[in-house]
This record gives C-alpha cells, sequence and structure tokens, in this order.
C-alpha cells in the first residue's frame, strides 16, 4: 500500500424508533431498499448506482443485505415490502415516479432521503408534506461565490459537527484548470413545525456563519442534506452517516471500540532486524498484530538486481521466514498480500517489484489486466496459499488487496477461498469497465470502512483499516515517495472514529520505516501513534479474535 492510494480515497443520541424496538425484541435484520437516480445516456447515469454500491456496503455492517433499483423502475407498493428505503438524490431535477412520491407520503415505515429532488414531494401541494412532516426545502446552496485565482475557497456549507466532533467535507481549486474538485451542494431545509420535526446534526457555513440542518428528522422520515459518499476520508462527513445508521435502521450496537495494526508488505527483502524490532515492541506491550506477507518476490526488470530479473519463492526467502517465524511465535497473525503484489514484468505504475506495483489491476491502461477472470485469479491466491502451507504457516487469516484494487471478477473471487479480507475496498459500476472510452459512464470507487462489513457489494467480509498509515516525505532518495503522513494525523484519525459507536481505529505500517539509511523517526513514531491510539480507550485485538466474533454473532 502507498501514499497514492491513500490520496485516492481522501479525494473520494440513540433514538428510540417503533421499528427499532420491535427489531430489537425479534432479533431480524432489517429489509432494505435503494433507489439511485440512473438518468440514461448521460455521464451521469452511473453515479447514483456507485454511491447506492456503497451505501449497500454500510448496511451489510447490520446483519443485512439491501436490494438496488434505479428509481425510474420503482413500481407503486414496492416500498411495502422493506422495513427502510432509501432514496439517493445524486442527479439534479431527475424524474422521479409518482407512485413513489404518493408511496412516501403515506409511508408509515422507514424512508431516508439524500440531497437532491426533495423539492418534487415538498412543493407539490397535493403530498401534504409540510404538514404532515413538519418542515419544508428552501434551497439548494453550493459555493459562496465562483472561486477564483484571487479568491480559491469562497467558502460553502462545509463543517457538520457531530458528537463534538467538526467533519469538514473536502475541497481543493486547480486554478491553473479553474477547476473544483469537491461536492459542495446541500439541499437547506427549514423546521415548520419543531413537534414534529427536528435537526439531528447540522452543517455550517464557516464563512457567512450560517448553520442549517444537515440530518433532520421527522417521525420515520430523514433528511440528509448531501450524499455523503463523495470525497470520503478518515474525518468526513461520512463517518457520520455510518454511524447513525444505527439509529436509521433501529439496529442498536454496544459502544465497543477496538484498534488493529499490520505489518505490511513483509516480502522476501524484509528487514529481519526491523520485523524483530517491531515484534518485539508488540509482544512487550502485550498487542495482538498481523503481518501483510507476499509469499513470492518477483523484481521482472531487475530494477533492484543490475537489470537482471530477479524470483525468490517463499521457500528461498530466508530474510522472511526468519522474520515470520520469529512474529508468528509472538502472536503475530498472517494475512496473504497478493500473491507477487506486482505484475508481470511491466511497470505497473511504479516499478514492477513486489510491493511496489498493482497485481490484480492494469494501472498502465486503467482496465482489468488482460488475463482478468475468476479462474486467473483463484490460480493466484491457491499458489499463494500453498506457498504459505507448504512452509508451516498454515492458512493465513485474511486476503489484503495490493494497493486494495482488484477487478470485479478478482474481488468476488476471494470469497472462495478466504475466510475474510482485511483491507479498503475499490469497487465499479460495471464487471468489465471501459474508462477509456471517448465518454465513459462508469466510475472508480475508493471505500474506507469503520466497521466490520458482513458482506459487501463483492461478497466479501471486510475487517477495517480505517485511519491510514505513516509516511514521510524520502523524495531525495525515492522520488515516489513525496507525502508525509504523521503519527499525529493517525492519531486524530482514530479520535474521529470514535465517534461511531462500534468504530475501529487500525492502520497498518511498513517495517522499511525501520532501515537507518532513510533516517526517519519510524520506530519512535510507530510507538507513540500506538500509546496515542490506547490512551483514546480503544482495545486492541487481531484479525481472527474479530473474525471469530463475527461468527459468534451470526
Amino acid at each position: 500500500m502507498n501514499n497514492s492510494l491513500l490520496r485516492l480515497f481522501a479525494i473520494a443520541l440513540v433514538l428510540s424508533t417503533t421499528l427499532g424496538t420491535n427489531r430489537a425484541q425479534a432479533q431480524t435484520p432489517p429489509n432494505v431498499l435503494i433507489l439511485y437516480d440512473a438518468p440514461p445516456s448521460t455521464e451521469f447515469e452511473k453515479l447514483g448506482f456507485g454511491y447506492a454500491i456503497m451505501l449497500k456496503n454500510l448496511i451489510a455492517h447490520f446483519d443485512t443485505d439491501a436490494e438496488l433499483m434505479p428509481v425510474h423502475e420503482y413500481v407503486a407498493g414496492k416500498m411495502n415490502d422493506y422495513d427502510a428505503t432509501f432514496y439517493l438524490g445524486a442527479c439534479y431535477d431527475n424524474p422521479i415516479p409518482s407512485a413513489l412520491l404518493a408511496d412516501m407520503a403515506v409511508s408509515e415505515k422507514t424512508v431516508v432521503w439524500f440531497k437532491y429532488n426533495l423539492w418534487k414531494i415538498a412543493w407539490d401541494a397535493q403530498y401534504g408534506f409540510v404538514e404532515k412532516f413538519g418542515f419544508n426545502l428552501v434551497q439548494l446552496r453550493g459555493l459562496n461565490a465562483e472561486p477564483t485565482s484571487q479568491n480559491p475557497a469562497p467558502g460553502f456549507f462545509d463543517t457538520v459537527t457531530y458528537k463534538g466532533m467538526p467533519f469538514v467535507k473536502y475541497y481543493a481549486y486547480d486554478a491553473a484548470r479553474n477547476e473544483v474538485h469537491a461536492d459542495p451542494d446541500i439541499g437547506v431545509v427549514s423546521i415548520v413545525d419543531p413537534a414534529k420535526a427536528s435537526a439531528l446534526v447540522n452543517i455550517t457555513n464557516p464563512t457567512t456563519a450560517e448553520s442549517v440542518p444537515y440530518v433532520l428528522r421527522s417521525g420515520k422520515f430523514w433528511y440528509v442534506a448531501d450524499l455523503p459518499f463523495s470525497y470520503i476520508g478518515p474525518r468526513d462527513r461520512y463517518l457520520v452517516l455510518a454511524d447513525l445508521l444505527h439509529d436509521v435502521l433501529g439496529v442498536e450496537h454496544a459502544t465497543n471500540h477496538r484498534a488493529m495494526v499490520r505489518l505490511e508488505d513483509v516480502g522476501a527483502m524484509v528487514s529481519v532486524h526491523a520485523m524483530k524490532t517491531l515484534s518485539d515492541y508488540l509482544w512487550t506491550k502485550k498487542i495482538p498484530y498481523s503481518i501483510a506477507v507476499i509469499p513470492k518476490y518477483v523484481d521482472g526488470l531487475g530494477v533492484y538486481n543490475g537489470g537482471v530479473p530477479e524470483t525468490v519463492p517463499l521457500e528461498q526467502a530466508l530474510n522472511l521466514k526468519r522474520s515470520l517465524d520469529y512474529a508468528v511465535a509472538r502472536g503475530g497473525e498472517i494475512v496473504m498480500h497478493g500473491y507477487t503484489h506486482q505484475y508481470g514484468d511491466i511497470v505497473n505504475q511504479n516499478s514492477g517489484v513486489s510491493g511496489d506495483d498493482y497485481e490484480f489491476w492494469n494501472m498502465t491502461t486503467n482496465s482489468p489486466v488482460a488475463e482478468d477472470s475468476t479462474e486467473w485469479a483463484l490460480g493466484r491466491y491457491n499458489a499463494g496459499l500453498a506457498d504459505l502451507e507448504n512452509s508451516g504457516y498454515g492458512t493465513p487469516v485474511a486476503w489484503e488487496t495490493p494497493h486494495y484494487q482488484g477487478s470485479a471478477l478478482s474481488s468476488r473471487a476471494t470469497t472462495q477461498v478466504f475466510n475474510a479480507t482485511y483491507q479498503r475496498v475499490v469497487y465499479y459500476t460495471a464487471d468489465t469497465p471501459d474508462f477509456n472510452a471517448a465518454v465513459s459512464k462508469d466510475f472508480t470507487l475508493g471505500q474506507v470502512f469503520p466497521y466490520v462489513i458482513k458482506k459487501d457489494y463483492y461478497g466479501q467480509r471486510i475487517l477495517p483499516e480505517n485511519i491510514g498509515n505513516i509516511e514521510y516525505d524520502i523524495s531525495d532518495i525515492d522520488p515516489s515517495s513525496n507525502f508525509t503522513y504523521t503519527w499525529q494525523d493517525l492519531q486524530l484519525n482514530a479520535k474521529y472514529a470514535l465517534t461511531v459507536r462500534d468504530g475501529f481505529a487500525s492502520f497498518f505500517f511498513h517495517p522499511f520505516w525501520l532501515e537507518p539509511d532513510l533516517g526517519t523517526p519510524g520506530l519512535q513514531d510507530f510507538k507513540s501513534l500506538v500509546d496515542g491510539i490506547t490512551n483514546l480507550g480503544y482495545v486492541w485485538t487481531s484479525p481472527s479474535a474479530v473474525v471469530d466474533q463475527i461468527g459468534a454473532a451470526q
């Protein structure tokens, strides 16, 4: 995992209800319908579908699955078959079937409306929306003004305050291209009858000092002022939704904050000294941990071997085996991190060397690799599993996709051989997306999870990694390593994760940061981060313990 994907992911009141009370007694998961905008023959035809995938994934935390449906396919009475219906207003003024509006206006079940198009029901007198729900849509608001080179950040409603923490929406302006990278639009609502409607969470515009409801509730009707799936990050309002879904769905989870640490990209060239140092420290602190192992080392272009291609299988990787033997004896658990963590004899973004490049996605063409298939992926998974088994390490506790990015087919294939994955995930709005078409309708979506996802869109059980990793700018040594992310950054991310009642603080660390030639304070920063997370009240756990707890819960 490198800093390029970290940047990718950066760019992307307990409330009792009748639904919740009944569900707590019956112990049955909610039945959920997710409707989304899909305007045909437009560049945004699949945008809402992408957001629906991300919401579906979060809902899988609650022992349930969700049906996805384009909103234009809705038929009268459909939502009566579900405990909760979510509508993702992703496209401005997208047509909504009158049957859905009529059903929502009289529904006694949970309805959650996101962002756009609320005016189609709120401003149409036939639905009696304001009288029933006690609030109205006032207007849409975006940027306070058009940005310029003189005023690059004119401001917008960007700060969602929840449980005492300010969640600030992402914003960047490219003056050279006059491009805004942000999602500033929100629906501004006003409460007409406080006896019926209340703002649970507010959003503020720091430039104008205005504050309006961000999450509003009227009985079982909820309104969320934007779509919290765009430009998500570890301190983003996305976490607010992740926590509030407990209340929306009426599935209460006890407060339970756990922490996990993973030693990353551990392959044939790993420093035995660094691994022993980290293993000893974690063992002494009685902190369980895991090791992301790359079974087979490949330097297909000889980048680090004088131009001569080099391959080191696990049985010949003495440094790796010594490191793993030492770590496993001290409680370390093995996660399989790709088979070779690179692809063929090409530079697949960085160098073509194990641990540096993508394995299950062609980054040079931004497309699946030529061999992409279930069988091809399974062949690599099984080869790595056999290497680990034959070397005496047994079955790994989980799988981690190199750089978190695999094709749809390879991601689905993990479920056939691994009990869990331990990662962030990249999703696509098609199994074979064409991002190189003149006008591509498909989207790539990177999603980070604050808690366990029991069955994601690809069928994977996901253990979270959600607060990132320590990075240093060593561009004078390695031009691709030009990003700094401090232990204090990660500790702050962990503090934000506490707002999710069962949120994790899960991070990874590269042992090579202990190498003296790099001149970084890697070991001290690692210790400071571990202490910082501990002091926040997290309880350290292992991947196997989390998997066992999921199994017990089911």
